[in-house]
């Protein structure tokens, strides 16, 4: 039973990470009405970020995590306004190669300029924070920190869409690009603000990440950034809610299948379980469906 405990925590613990990164594609997905596969790279960049703000500028740990969600924020600027600002309105397939490639020049960027070696994030110690439940039970402070700050954000992203003037100026773009546009909102501005919440998000998961797993590399971010799309697909791709609970879901099955079934395994487990999803519901758990107008 202690086993089976330690696994969900530890799986809802991942699963908040993944939450956090789908958190940022859904967004995305949902007003900009694309897929941005560099996403999951954005997290690399945060960590490196942390990484050179604390062990080369000798900065203390929690400026190093400011530092690096600036950093990303002003990043996702950057690609938006760089790569998928100049392909507004082009078909869908030209942005998924143009996003490929904006994958695999910020792989190759951080490979040229700190090596293909691992680093370690040197994040905060979360050690106050750790919960013993019973005798044989607890939970690290990490673990605790992930799960609240993903619950945090979430609550607070679905306020900001919600109840600010730019959350509604996003839903209006999600809904119809044009119609708002002719009401007076300023379609490019919305979008960019997006990807810069969407990457602040990814700076947040790069924290998570380096507390919960340590060491990063140049191709760390490439199957957390899969894994969580697939978890924003799982829950419903444009869902706030879905993404969060494709995530937390998606991160207890791949401790479950890690732990009971096989560690070689997991992967395909976790795919198959997304596949059996398409096909019983193809629009995620919280995804609601759209009727093509013709």
């Amino acid at each position: 039973m202690t086993l089976f405990l330690e696994t969900i925590i530890q799986g809802i613990s991942l699963g908040s990470i993944y939450a956090l990164i789908a958190l940022g594609y859904t967004m995305v997905y949902g007003i900009a009405k694309m897929l941005n596969f560099a996403h999951g790279d954005i997290i690399m960049v945060g960590a490196y970020v942390i990484y050179t703000s604390v062990t080369m500028a000798t900065l203390p740990a929690w400026i190093g995590v400011i530092i690096s969600i600036i950093f990303c924020s002003a990043l996702g600027i950057t690609i938006e306004f760089l790569a998928y600002k100049p392909l507004r309105g082009a078909p869908s397939l030209n942005v998924l190669i143009t996003a490929i490639g904006v994958s695999y020049f910020l792989q190759n960027l951080a490979l040229l300029i700190f090596g293909g070696n691992q680093k370690a994030v040197p994040v905060p110690n979360m050690s106050f924070l750790n919960i013993k439940l019973g005798s044989t039970l607890s939970i690290s402070g990490e673990t605790v920190f992930t799960i609240l700050v993903t619950v945090v954000l979430m609550i607070a992203l679905t306020l900001f869409i919600n109840k600010t003037k730019l959350g509604k100026a996003m839903r209006a773009v999600s809904e119809d690009r044009d119609a708002a546009q002719l009401m007076g909102i300023n379609v490019n501005r919305t979008i960019t603000v997006t990807f810069a919440i969407g990457s602040a998000l990814a700076a947040f998961a790069s924290l998570c990440y380096g507390m919960n797993y340590a060491y990063i590399k140049p191709t760390t971010g490439s199957m957390p950034g899969i894994k969580a799309f697939t978890a924003a697909v799982f829950g419903g791709i444009g869902s706030i809610s879905g993404a969060m609970f494709g995530g937390f879901l998606m991160g207890i099955f791949e401790k479950l299948a890690s732990a009971y079934i096989s560690t070689q395994l997991t992967d395909t487990i976790v795919f198959g379980v997304l596949m059996i999803m398409l096909v019983v519901r193809p629009t995620g758990l919280l995804g609601k469906k759209l009727n093509e107008k013709v």
